[in-house]
């Protein structure tokens, strides 16, 4: 198990009812952790969902579902910045 800190930002971090926490998992990569957290809600799952455009961080730097994790990491999840 890896002790980790997530991250949420904008839309994210209103679904998720938090804009952080800290939390025991047993994710190997930051893909298995966002199918992860979509389980413990609706609200999340809606929010994470595959299909959705969600931008991923590990330890402040971009990554794909595929960065792996170590006990210790930072793993953000925010949806694509626009600007205008």
């Amino acid at each position: 198990m890896n002790q980790i800190t997530v991250r949420y930002f904008a839309s994210i971090r209103e679904a998720m009812g938090t804009g952080s926490e800290n939390l025991q998992t047993a994710a190997a990569t930051v893909g298995a952790l966002r199918t992860e957290l979509m389980g413990q809600s609706e609200a999340a799952a809606q929010a994470l969902a595959e299909g959705k455009a969600v931008r991923m961080a590990l330890n402040q730097n971009m990554c794909d579902g595929a960065a792996a994790l170590q006990s210790g990491d930072e793993v953000a999840f925010f949806p694509p910045v626009t600007g205008g």
